[in-house]
């Protein structure tokens, strides 16, 4: 048996596929080495489908993010080594992952826009330059993130319509030092931000949610995607949760940066069993 894993900073996506070629599909947390200890990793394992197959799984194919520094993809190869013991373990970075599963063979500019966001330029075989995303605090411009972040900012300063402010209010339900202890105390807030994406989406609409749209995505183009060299001679495919349901507003900031935007998927994984499948 094989497995193939994609790992956001949310959620895991796995599919064991057996020698008949048969699919089984499993979700888990997301394991991002730079937000998940070790043991949390294989507590997570141990509780889910997957433990019923640890011992006939042969290899192992994953994919992450923050697996792109030999520490961090090390840390998450021993640990699944500890779990999977029969398998030989492949750890990747994310990156890869979209690159794989959006260009196969053929050069292009690549993203992940979901929970974090990344770019790089593939061409055709390897991953050969990468503008450093620099993470949620710093960073991960267009991502889940960037717009929650960018979003409770605005309704924080009292800055934001009355009516987007009662909407807030009637489904969030929470208070300010609520959202202060989610960001400065408590683990994964890059989650916590992430979550107001579908809000946000709800309320596309209105014209200060759709300038915080634009403006983050604009931000993503400028700090990213424009570094490029000749970067408006390539594809830019894009994975990701939040470039999926915002496809009509990037198109929108690509063509005023004069980028053409190739494929958009939500999930790589499905495409990455074909790929190894395939190899």
């Amino acid at each position: 048996m094989i497995l193939i894993a994609d790992s956001g900073s949310t959620k895991t996506d796995w599919r064991l596929v057996n020698s008949d070629k048969q699919i089984q599909s499993f979700q888990t947390i997301g394991f991002n080495p730079y937000y998940i200890a070790k043991q949390q990793m294989l507590e997570e394992l141990s509780k889910s489908a997957l433990a019923d197959n640890k011992t006939s799984v042969t290899h192992v194919y994953f994919y992450g993010a923050g697996c792109s520094s030999v520490a961090k993809s090390s840390e998450i190869k021993q640990t699944l080594n500890t779990f999977f013991s029969n398998a030989e373990i492949e750890v990747s970075h994310d990156l890869l992952a979209a690159a794989r599963a959006l260009c196969r063979e053929q050069a292009g500019l690549v993203a992940i826009l979901g929970t974090g966001s990344n770019t790089c330029f593939f061409d055709g075989r390897t991953i050969v330059k990468n503008v450093s995303s620099l993470g949620f605090i710093l960073g991960d411009e267009g991502s889940g993130a960037h717009l929650g972040k960018t979003f409770i900012q605005i309704l924080l300063n009292k800055e934001i319509s009355l009516d987007i402010q009662l909407k807030f209010d009637e489904k969030f339900n929470l208070t300010l030092p609520d959202i202060l202890d989610a960001v400065y105390k408590k683990p994964l807030p890059n989650r916590f931000l992430a979550q107001f994406v579908p809000f946000i989406l709800e309320n596309k609409g209105n014209n200060q949610i759709k300038e915080i749209i634009h403006t983050c995505f604009q931000s993503f183009f400028t700090k990213h995607v424009c570094k490029y060299d000749n970067y408006q001679q390539y594809p830019l495919h894009i994975v990701g949760s939040v470039g999926y349901v915002f496809k009509t507003e990037l198109e929108k900031v690509a063509n005023s940066n004069r980028v053409e935007l190739g494929k958009i998927i939500k999930q790589p994984v499905d495409e990455l069993v074909k790929y190894h499948l395939g190899n």
